[in-house]
């Protein structure tokens, strides 16, 4: 059950938690500063309000509450990385973003039984010196969330 193979030869590092992931670069538009959401009722609990950016709305979700059901507390580090795919522009409130790394294809495994359907953002696990950096594909993360499709409607 293998799509296309998504290619991670450069990605953006970020931390959640203490674990590390990395986002294709091609995905990533820039990574910001954290700045104040407006909040907007009903929304999924994984997405914290919606703020602009280069002029357009933008949903900022957050991903502590993705990746391990909770709340991202807002520090000094905190960033957001700023995503576009095919479907949707959005935010992902992370504790650091890192730096941009090379990936050397031979690294990188994938994780295709460890994963469950609701973790099936996480395609491969680059095994580099002295780290593992889980790889996330964003087109799947959204489709993966639950009310992803109500948000972009509403945002369009």
């Amino acid at each position: 059950m293998m799509s296309e193979t998504l290619v991670f030869d450069k990605v953006v590092v970020f931390q959640a938690k203490e674990e590390e992931f990395g986002i294709p670069i091609q995905y990533v538009v820039s990574i910001e500063k954290m700045q104040p959401l407006t909040s907007i009722p009903n929304m999924p609990y994984y997405m914290n309000g919606v703020t602009t950016v280069r002029g357009d709305v933008t949903p900022i979700l957050d991903a502590n509450q993705i990746l391990y059901k909770t709340k991202s507390e807002i520090t000094e580090q905190s960033r957001m990385i700023i995503v576009k795919t095919d479907t949707l522009s959005f935010g992902i409130i992370v504790d650091d973003a890192k730096e941009i790394i090379d990936i050397p294809a031979e690294s990188v495994q994938q994780v295709g039984l460890l994963v469950s359907d609701a973790s099936s953002y996480l395609v491969g696990v680059a095994n580099l010196e002295n780290r593992l950096l889980s790889l996330l594909d964003p087109t799947k993360l959204l489709s993966t969330l639950a009310e992803m499709d109500d948000v972009k409607k509403q945002l369009q």
